[in-house]
């Protein structure tokens, strides 16, 4: 027997509630955070010598670590990417 689907997808139903920009932004800074964790970890860092390199705190290190802290500034992820061997990309996509 079939199953067909009824009603309208997750993305429709934040959207009415008002809250899809809210939630697409949370998921994406969790997935950089998990990104830079990973990254964190293959590159041998602990978050007191990627401060150092990063020229900034150990508490900012930690908010940017930090999949559910979206206090983060381009600035601060910028030289997260450079301290990991990396480059950030930042795109404006079609709506």
């Amino acid at each position: 027997m079939r199953k067909t689907h009824c009603g309208s997808g997750l993305r429709d139903f934040l959207k009415e509630q008002g809250i899809l920009g809210e939630v697409a932004a949370r998921a994406l800074k969790q997935a950089v955070s998990l990104q830079m964790n990973r990254l964190l970890e293959e590159k041998s860092l602990t978050k007191a010598e990627m401060a150092i390199r990063m020229k900034t705190s150990r508490a900012a290190v930690d908010r940017l670590l930090d999949g559910s802290n979206s206090s983060v500034t381009l600035n601060t992820l910028g030289k997260a990417a450079r301290v990991l061997g990396r480059k950030l990309k930042i795109e404006l996509l079609p709506a």
